[in-house]
């Protein structure tokens, strides 16, 4: 078949076969299909769209592209879950050591941050020693025996995916819904995992700030994951502020410690379990559920298998006695609170640019980070404040960067004399 057929097809609003997608895809990856041709076909997604089962062929024949795990060895259905990003989501070191401590596998392949502050990868690299990087063998193994693995993306996992991205930022193809959802879900399709939930953010610190794009792009995955044979569910979640209280990767990593070991703040741990709870119950088909989840927070036992992840990939476990032993920033900063009154805006996009800018986010994917840089939040949307209250902490090693982090960090602040209502974390749910 000819390329450009296909193209024309998808300007005219056709609705391709699977065999069409792979001669485009299969093509494109071996080198047969130009860019060009690729790159025009890309537009008419963007301008048409796609359909439910079009879609669904599309991410089948991305995640074809290389390497897929199988972890039918594994003997139980293995869990994942995946976020979009936002400011201060350390959640998957909560979520997934506790779903482990319920007796669900769990095996994450997760990447490196760009932007904001770094990936879930970057954040474990907080641990001194801890290997990020395993190979297939050593991840299904370590899976086998632990009940948790979290490694870095393995460039042979859904190639075409790379390709396609690549070709899309420099084409003005990003945001097409079809396109954002087949490159998510081409990954983890590949990745082996047979229960997926997704965390969908949404508001001015997600990458889809409006509510309806976000349940559309939520809805689209949940679907390619459904027909893919996946056990699958959803929810949209509210990033107009923080997520917790800590921004920046080894502040996080305390955070998320701090939660396993009963700690957390209250709205954050509540998230954090009902994610949890909501992959166990699909795991075990409802056997098990919140009141698991629960026990395992409260027992320590999601605590013990986040150091059992650490230990199994070589970290230094010292962080989870002493948080001194992670990472720390030379310098602080305390922004206090100019009036007394409601805290009534905390713009989370403005807070991700100041821990950006004291250290904690990287432009490109080859930039260093700065694992003890960011910020601690003291006070979060709706809580009462007084003047000179301390409202945040600025963590970082080069006293240069703060003045210019403090003025982004204070236009993030808004406080009025009435107190404002804070939206629920998660907006809507969305189920397989």
């Amino acid at each position: 078949m000819r390329i450009v057929d296909l193209i024309n097809k998808k300007r005219e609003g056709g609705v391709h076969s699977r065999a069409e997608l792979d001669a485009i895809v299969d093509g494109y990856v071996r080198g047969a299909v130009p860019d060009y041709q690729v790159a025009a076909w890309l537009m008419a997604v963007c301008w048409r769209g796609m359909h439910v089962a079009e879609l669904a062929d599309l991410t089948r024949v991305m995640a074809a592209s290389g390497q897929q795990l199988d972890l039918a060895s594994i003997g139980r259905p293995v869990a994942d879950k995946h976020s979009t990003g936002g400011v201060g989501d350390k959640t998957s070191l909560i979520v997934m050591p506790l779903v482990a401590a319920c007796g669900v596998p769990v095996a994450k392949m997760s990447g490196r941050g760009l932007g904001f502050t770094g990936g879930t990868i970057d954040k474990l690299e907080s641990f001194a020693g801890m290997r990020v990087d395993l190979d297939a063998e050593a991840f299904v193994r370590q899976l086998r025996d632990i009940g948790i693995v979290i490694s870095g993306q393995s460039a042979d996992l859904a190639p075409a995916d790379g390709k396609l991205y690549a070709l899309r930022d420099a084409t003005g193809t990003v945001p097409s819904l079809p396109l954002i959802a087949s490159s998510i879900m081409s990954k983890k399709l590949a990745a082996g995992a047979q229960v997926i939930v997704l965390d969908v953010k949404t508001g001015s610190g997600a990458f889809m700030r409006e509510p309806e794009s976000a349940m559309a792009l939520a809805r689209a995955m949940v679907d390619i994951g459904t027909a893919a044979g996946r056990r699958m569910a959803a929810v949209v979640s509210d990033m107009s502020q923080p997520l917790g209280r800590s921004v920046g990767n080894s502040l996080e990593v305390a955070e998320a410690l701090d939660t396993l070991a009963g700690g957390g703040q209250r709205e954050f741990t509540e998230f954090a379990t009902d994610l949890a709870s909501t992959i166990v119950a699909l795991a075990s088909d409802g056997a098990l559920g919140r009141s698991e989840v629960d026990r395992a927070l409260h027992s320590g036992g999601g605590l013990q298998m986040f150091r059992r992840l650490v230990e199994a990939q070589g970290g230094d476990t010292r962080g989870f006695d002493d948080r001194r032993c992670l990472p720390r920033a030379r310098v602080q900063r305390v922004l206090t609170a100019e009036a007394d009154g409601y805290l009534a805006r905390l713009d989370a996009l403005m807070v991700a640019h100041a821990s950006s800018l004291l250290g904690a986010g990287r432009e490109r994917k080859s930039d260093p980070i700065d694992l003890s840089a960011g910020v601690v939040l003291a006070a979060k949307v709706g809580e009462h404040v007084v003047r000179g209250q301390p409202l945040a902490t600025l963590h970082a090693n080069d006293a240069s960067r703060l003045a210019q982090a403090e003025a982004v960090l204070r236009s993030a602040v808004e406080i009025s004399a009435e107190q404002v209502a804070v939206a629920p974390l998660i907006l809507e749910r969305i189920s397989g």
